[in-house]
C-alpha cells in the first residue's frame, strides 16, 4: 500500500499568501518562502505553490520567489499559475520546481499537456481542475475559480490523463475555503475515472478530514491551506490523526 500524502498548498497573490472562500474575499496570510520552509520542516510530503492572479492579470508566475522557496524546501515542489507555454513550464523547473501544474491554458490549448509530458516526463505535468456542481455534474473552472468552461470534469480528468498529465490537482470551488471537509461525491468521482494520482484540494477545516477522504476514496493525497496557514494544526498532527485513526502517511 501507498502512503498518503499530506500536502500544504501556498495560494499567493501579489508577493503574499492568501486565502479567501470560495476562492473570493482573499485575505493575507504571509510571506510564501518562510511559510514553505516551516512546512518542510513539519515534514510536509510536498508543498504546492500556486500563483492565483498569474492567469487573470495574463502575466508569469513570479519566478524569482519559487527560486528562493525551492532553496529554501527539501520536499517536491509544485508550482502553477499563469503558465500558457512550454517555455513556461521550462522557465519553472528551471528555477526549481519539481513539477508544473496548467489549468486555464490546459482548457484552452490541450495539446499543452500533451507538448509538456512528452517533452519533460508526465511526472512532471500536473494539471489542476477546479470543479463546482451544477445540475448536469461538475464542470471545469477557469481564471482563479470564476469562468464556467461548460466542459464536463470528469470526461476532462479522463482527457487530460489521455494527453500525458501525470497526476491531477483537484480542487471543488463549492468546498473551497469552507472547512466542513473534502467533496466526497467529486473527488471519488474522479478517482473512479482516471489511474494517475489524484490530489483532493477544498475544504478542510479538522485533521479527521484527511482521514475521511482518505477512508472513502482511493486518492493520493489531500491538500489543504487554512488550517496550516492559521497554525490550527502542524503537519505533524495532521499525520498523527491519520495514524491513529489507521491510514498509512509517511511519518515525520
Amino acid at each position: 500500500m501507498i502512503a498518503k500524502r499530506i500536502i500544504p498548498c501556498l495560494d499567493v497573490k501579489d508577493g503574499k499568501v492568501v486565502k479567501g472562500v470560495n476562492f473570493v474575499g482573499l485575505r493575507e496570510l504571509g510571506d510564501p518562502v518562510n511559510m514553505a520552509k516551516r512546512y518542510s520542516e513539519q515534514g510536509a510530503d510536498e508543498i504546492v505553490f500556486l500563483d492565483i492572479s498569474a492567469t487573470n492579470e495574463a502575466r508569469q508566475t513570479i519566478v524569482d520567489m519559487v527560486e528562493r522557496t525551492a532553496k529554501n524546501i527539501h520536499v517536491p515542489f509544485t508550482v502553477g499559475g499563469g503558465v500558457r507555454s512550454i517555455e513556461d513550464v521550462n522557465r519553472l523547473l528551471q528555477a526549481g520546481a519539481d513539477k508544473v501544474g496548467i489549468n486555464s491554458a490546459a482548457v484552452h490549448s490541450p495539446d499543452l499537456v500533451k507538448e509538456a509530458s512528452h517533452r519533460f516526463g508526465n511526472q512532471c505535468i500536473v494539471v489542476a481542475i477546479d470543479a463546482k456542481k451544477f445540475d448536469d455534474g461538475w464542470h471545469v473552472m477557469t481564471h482563479g475559480g470564476r469562468k464556467d468552461a461548460g466542459i464536463d470534469a470528469i470526461e476532462w480528468a479522463k482527457k487530460v490523463e489521455s494527453l500525458g498529465a501525470g497526476e491531477i490537482l483537484l480542487t471543488s470551488v463549492d468546498a473551497d475555503g469552507v472547512k466542513t471537509g473534502f467533496d466526497i461525491p467529486l473527488t471519488q468521482a474522479i478517482v473512479d475515472a482516471v489511474r494517475i494520482p489524484v490530489i483532493a484540494s477544498g475544504g478542510v477545516g479538522h485533521p479527521d478530514h484527511f482521514t475521511e477522504v482518505f477512508q472513502k476514496t482511493d486518492v493520493s493525497a489531500g491538500l489543504a491551506a487554512s488550517i496550516f496557514h492559521e497554525d490550527t494544526y502542524t503537519v505533524k498532527e495532521v499525520k498523527d490523526a491519520c495514524i491513529k485513526k489507521g491510514v498509512l502517511v509517511r511519518e515525520t
